[in-house]
């Protein structure tokens, strides 16, 4: 009796959220399956195919803007690519699903970059990646815009400036009746099949117009989903005052984006440079325009985060500064944290990475009930393959760990960390060596070196889990004007892990195939597979984080060093989630220039750093119950 009647509860569950969600579509086809998993629902709705990819409508359009990017007298049209389900121009509404790109002819989207137009005949006969193949049988559209300055667009890139985050912004007022565009023939096109939601994706350059775009708080951007995305491009070109390589941003501009007008374009490219302030490395009015966090107050849109821990291309921060803004904004958010660098969840975790895009888009543009936002917030992938839930990042109970640095027993072996306190008033030096590698500054750690000073904890009695970004306190005085200073947390203990620093940043592409959604003669939807890369070694850099000394007081000010002057320097370092395991030792390096990484110095400084004065602050989940030293 008690089975039948909780069966009978179930199905009123069931036809209440079919009722639901077909008043948020009535032309969106939903089903019940069930999936036994513990993490969400075992009731799930969501969209099936049931519309012709082969027979879908496929069209270009041309957004009018108020752009005038090179200066030509001539108002800059926006180049869009759209395939819609041919029930479409029958009465059907569907919502968008945009990956707004400015690299659909140069570098192509995805782990085998496509493009568009293949063979160059002027004809964009694919839609690169695979959100085409398997949505538009679903009931959606997906639209490609090219990025101002790029492929069929109009004008010249700017590099996160106004101008390229404006010409996305334009293609959603168009889908919302606000702006007009016209086909080749210059015959003008209205967006009436669309209910007007759109929901903005991409890796990269992509996602990073996405988060520009979001917080621009357009009407109609429903969610983001944001892969290994941008979100302040100071802190991809710098961190904390140091330039990681000279003429960035017009670099980026003219040799990656842009193609076929290098020359209308070279006068923004020089500006570009210009205005970037190599020299000094200082924040300035250039990097606040393309500073998406700032005007974070004005995203309307959900948030489904995709970041690696490891990239060192577009580097945690990033995400850890977007993220910690939404979350003061208390925007409707997902996350997924993964072992890798620089890759799309399609290529390390690509059946859950589907089902779970899915039925995002279903709930935010279909608005089909589906459980999605009752799940865990966070997915954090702990090493090869192996994912936890959690329900915030960084953790809840995380809590910045004072540790100091202290001289070590011996004279010829490395310091220690402490929580107790240093007394006396000691000091260590080293001399920036500015041709040091990463990997001689971390290895052999227990050899003192002229070049870098090492401090080890006790081998840890439990595992240890980090969670959020450390914060480095120096008091040092230097004996030069300037200098450059590199830290970074290193576990130390051998252990398999996911081999980041491998040619695929973690992944390894074979050769079968694996299929997702429909076909055409020019556009399958099958793609290679891959397998997670792994390697044992006896350490893995956790955190890292590099400073110009000549920043102490502020980002937006350069100021000389005073030879024997006693300073704090106070900075960050990268954001990170980590267990380090029992039996390891926890590391602290400190040296100066990271050639690999940073222009280095040139002046040969040596630093003298005062231990007592001196520490680290670490985001530790339990904090001092979880550490014994």
């Amino acid at each position: 009796m008690k089975k039948r009647k909780l069966l009978k509860v179930a199905t009123i569950v069931t036809t209440l959220a079919l009722t639901l969600s077909s008043m948020y579509n009535a032309n969106a086809e939903t089903v019940v399956s069930e999936k036994n998993q513990t993490t969400r629902s075992a009731i799930v709705l969501k969209t099936e195919p049931k519309y012709s990819y082969q027979d879908a409508i496929r069209e270009t359009v041309f957004v009018q803007s108020s752009l005038d990017t090179d200066e030509n007298g001539v108002p800059d049209k926006i180049a869009v690519d759209i395939i819609r389900p041919k029930e479409s121009d029958k009465g059907l509404k569907v919502p968008v699903i945009m990956d707004a790109s400015p690299y659909y002819e140069s570098l192509g989207r995805g782990n085998e970059s496509e493009v568009k137009d293949k063979d160059k005949d002027g004809i964009n006969e694919k839609f690169p990646l695979f959100y085409d193949n398997y949505f538009v049988p679903r009931g959606y559209a997906v639209a490609l815009p090219e990025m101002v300055g790029t492929n069929q667009s109009d004008g010249c890139p700017t590099t996160g400036g106004f101008e390229e985050i404006e010409s996305i912004r334009v293609v959603i007022d168009w889908l919302n009746g606000r702006a007009q565009a016209f086909d080749k023939n210059n015959q003008e096109v209205k967006a009436e099949w669309t209910t007007g939601n759109v929901g903005m994706i991409g890796k990269s350059y992509d996602g990073t117009l996405a988060n520009g775009v979001a917080a621009t708080g357009v009407e109609g951007l429903k969610t983001i989903v944001p892969i290994g995305a941008i979100s302040n491009w100071y802190n991809y070109y710098r961190y904390a005052g140091l330039t990681y390589y000279r003429n960035g941003p017009g670099g980026l501009a003219s040799r990656v984006v842009n193609s076929s007008r290098k020359a209308a374009c070279q006068h923004v490219f020089d500006r570009l440079n210009k205005e970037a302030d190599d020299a000094t490395g200082d924040y300035n009015k250039f990097w606040d325009e393309r500073n998406y966090v700032k005007d974070v107050k004005n995203v309307k849109a959900s948030v489904f985060a995709i970041h690696g821990l490891n990239d060192l291309n577009v580097k945690m921060n990033h995400f850890g500064e977007w993220w910690d803004a939404l979350n003061k904004e208390k925007i409707p958010r997902k996350l997924w944290l993964t072992q890798t660098g620089h890759v799309d969840p399609f290529d390390f975790r690509r059946a859950e990475w589907v089902d779970t895009l899915h039925r995002w888009f279903d709930y935010w543009l279909m608005g089909i009930q589906n459980g999605i936002m009752d799940e865990p917030q966070v997915d954090i992938e702990r090493a090869a393959d192996e994912w936890e839930t959690r329900g915030a990042w960084p953790d809840n109970n995380a809590q910045e760990f004072k540790i100091r640095l202290a001289p070590g027993e011996k004279e010829d072996g490395p310091g220690v960390l402490t929580t107790g306190p240093v007394r006396g008033n000691l000091s260590q030096p080293f001399t920036d060596n500015p041709r040091q590698t990463e990997t001689q500054m971390v290895s052999n750690e227990t050899t003192v070196k002229s070049d870098r000073l090492v401090f080890l904890s006790e081998p840890l009695s439990d595992d240890v889990r980090l969670s959020g970004a450390p914060e480095i306190s120096l008091r040092a005085t230097v004996d030069k004007e300037n200098s450059n200073l590199t830290v970074m947390i290193v576990d130390y203990g051998l252990d398999t892990r996911v081999n980041h620093r491998s040619s695929g940043e973690g992944i390894r592409t074979i050769a079968e195939e694996t299929c997702w959604g429909e076909s055409s003669d020019t556009d399958d939807a099958c793609y290679r597979e891959t397998v997670k890369t792994t390697h044992t070694a006896p350490y893995e850099i956790v955190s890292r984080g590099w400073f110009d000394p000549q920043n102490w007081k502020s980002l937006l000010l350069t100021d000389p060093l005073n030879p024997g002057k006693n300073y704090k320097f106070v900075w960050d370092a990268l954001p990170h989630d980590y267990v380090f395991k029992k039996g390891h030792r926890i590391g602290v390096i400190i040296a100066g220039s990271s050639y690999q990484r940073t222009i280095p110095s040139t002046t040969g400084a040596t630093f003298q750093v005062h231990l007592g004065q001196s520490y680290i602050y670490l985001p530790i989940v339990e904090g001092k119950k979880a550490v014994n030293f």
